[in-house]
């Protein structure tokens, strides 16, 4: 008569709390990559792709060719593309570059310059790339012939 809903995998669920945050002194160069929830608020430069949440806080600055996330809200400044299922630019938010969603909502004041593309779905790019589990740690070389 009941049915129960399958359990859902950890590695498909996105996180839609903050599990990591960035705070508001410090400032890193490189790539994010992983699954949950993102807070940033210092300074971030390089590639963010990320399973869950990501929220650039009002003192968060963020410089990258494309942010991908399952949810992004925005209340600093994002220079850069952005695509995920849902976006939010809130008022003291500031964006430069183009938006690809599904769900889109801005608060009064909320600034972006750039193109939003709306879309029935979006196509996130998640996943690890193949064969990155099978990489050797760094600092084991293999044995020279």
């Amino acid at each position: 008569m009941f049915r129960k809903n399958p359990p859902v995998s950890p590695n498909t669920a996105p996180v839609e709390r903050v599990t990591s945050v960035l705070g508001p002194g410090i400032q890193w160069k490189g790539d994010l990559r992983g699954s949950g929830g993102v807070r940033i608020e210092g300074t971030f430069e390089g590639e963010i792709v990320v399973r869950g949440l990501v929220v650039i806080g009002e003192t968060g600055r963020v410089t990258c060719e494309d942010l991908q996330a399952n949810s992004v809200v925005v209340a600093g400044a994002v220079r850069g593309n952005i695509t995920a299922e849902k976006i939010e630019i809130r008022s003291t938010g500031r964006v430069w570059g183009d938006v690809t969603t599904v769900s889109f909502a801005t608060e009064e004041g909320a600034f972006l310059r750039g193109q939003v593309r709306m879309e029935d779905r979006v196509e996130l790019n998640l996943d690890p790339p193949p064969g990155a589990a099978a990489e050797a740690p760094a600092g084991d070389d293999p044995p020279a012939t």
